[in-house]
């Protein structure tokens, strides 16, 4: 079974990049979407941007439009979510899921990694 792993989290300072990346453990990407979702403790996890496997289709949350980049490389099995102009209020933990079509929704998605910490201060 494929299990998804987060990578590239850690503590910026506001207006600072950070780029995530997502890698299949155990296989490939066999799922048709790959979604980024965050999640603050006390509050559900929140949908921040999918991509389909080809690339050619991506949506993302209006939290983060125009500053994060969803990105995917089948060949080296990963999705990236690259994270510019960050706030203190993107300060969450990431975690991506595989889901088999284009949902916002995180009940969709399965596979999910133990997620990596981004903290972003002010």
């Amino acid at each position: 079974q494929v299990q998804l792993v987060e990578s590239g989290g850690g503590l910026v300072q506001a207006g600072d990049s950070l780029r995530l990346s997502c890698a299949a453990s155990g296989g490939s990407f066999s799922s048709n979407y790959i979604g980024w979702f965050r999640q603050v403790p006390g509050k559900e996890r929140e949908f921040v941007a999918y991509i389909k496997r080809s690339g050619d289709s991506t949506y993302y949350g209006n939290s983060v439009k125009g500053r994060f980049t969803i990105s995917r490389d089948n060949a080296k099995n990963t999705v990236d979510l690259q994270m510019n102009s960050l706030k203190p209020e993107d300060t969450a933990v990431y975690y991506c899921g595989a889901s088999s079509s284009a949902y916002t929704g995180s009940i969709w998605y399965r596979d999910w990694g133990q997620g990596t910490q981004v903290t972003v201060s002010s």
